[in-house]
């Protein structure tokens, strides 16, 4: 698989990730089961895709627990990818972002992930009563202490999603991150950056605007979060099919049956384009090979917890769409949250 720079350093992923989260966390609970996770962990290796990542609030703890087990096997064969910062409660999460926290949930991690260092530790989400710049002097500690090689930060949006776009903003247009990019700019004077995780994918492409042009005229990597838009785009879910209470898309207003319906034409488009690239080519795969063809310093992290969709997923990095395939995409109805 083609490797891809993290940030300006010496540290190299495969061009797709395996993200960790659903194996333990957020998604269909009974489906979950430890030793088929780690057969599709194992299979992500075998096949380049060397970026896992995870977190201490999946869980919580419990999805760092299952990546140390294959990483006490194949520590060599891995990049390392968790995150700090927040807290799981009773139905609820918060932000830690004090320093001395930051540091103890650093040393656990180790502990869980067994690994004496951690190559990129990721700010989940800054705390709202502690000054990022003190969470991130805490966090650029620990890499001098030998504990973490490279730094990242987290840039989930809250609420609805309204910018619709397949393409970089207009010149004079706001994006959708203008506040994270300030918050990236304050960090980059205390310690360096090497990526930003954003979600990005055909039917959320704000972090086009601003985050995604950022990056990469910094030389910091870009990790595509939920590059399939939570499963959709691969065309395998049924409008109106339900999802167990404790799925996130049980509670997302793109996973009603109606607004499910109403955004079958991007699979549809996405299947067209697959068509063109032969009968095994998939609309995940297109999905997928859309978020690589964005900028060379960007990985999708694709998450699921079977040994089947992680060979589908890492298939995609062979597939090159041409630009006929790009301005179909580009020309595919907006996805829609709610009706107007």
């Amino acid at each position: 698989m083609e490797r891809r720079r993290i940030g300006a350093t010496a540290l190299e992923v495969g061009a797709i990730g395996l993200g960790c989260m659903p194996m333990s966390w957020a998604y269909t609970a009974s489906q979950r089961d430890g030793e088929s996770s780690e057969r599709a962990l194992h299979t992500a290796l075998d096949l380049g895709a060397t970026l896992l990542d995870t977190a201490d609030m999946y869980g919580p703890f419990t999805n760092e627990r299952l990546v140390g087990r294959v990483l006490a096997e194949r520590r060599r064969d891995a990049f390392v990818a968790t995150k700090c910062g927040l807290l799981v409660g009773d139905n609820h999460v918060v932000a830690n972002g004090r320093p001395g926290y930051i540091k103890r949930a650093c040393d656990a991690s180790l502990r869980r992930l067994r690994t004496d260092v951690i190559d990129l530790y990721q700010l989940h989400r800054p705390d709202p009563e502690v000054p990022v710049e003190e969470t991130w002097g805490a966090m650029a500690e620990l890499v001098a202490a030998g504990k973490v090689r490279a730094l990242g930060l987290c840039a989930f949006q809250k609420g609805g999603r309204r910018v619709h776009r397949r393409g970089p903003a207009a010149p004079g247009r706001q994006g959708t991150h203008d506040a994270t990019v300030r918050q990236l700019e304050r960090l980059q004077q205390i310690f360096p950056v090497a990526a930003v995780m954003a979600e990005l994918s055909v039917w959320s492409p704000e972090a086009l605007d601003t985050l995604v042009p950022w990056c990469a005229a910094r030389g910091v990597g870009f990790l595509a979060a939920m590059p399939l838009g939570n499963g959709f785009l691969g065309g395998t879910l049924t409008p109106g099919q339900g999802f167990e209470p404790d799925d996130v898309r049980a509670r997302h207003p793109r996973f009603t049956a109606e607004m499910m319906a109403a955004n079958q034409p991007i699979v549809a488009g996405l299947r067209r384009v697959a068509r063109r690239h032969g009968e095994q080519v998939t609309a995940a795969q297109v999905a997928l090979a859309w978020v690589l063809a964005q900028g060379g310093h960007v990985v999708p992290v694709p998450g699921t917890k079977r040994e089947r969709w992680v060979t589908e997923n890492c298939a995609a990095a062979q597939l090159s769409l041409r630009p006929e395939d790009l301005a179909e995409i580009a020309a595919l109805p907006p996805a829609m949250d709610s009706w107007d």
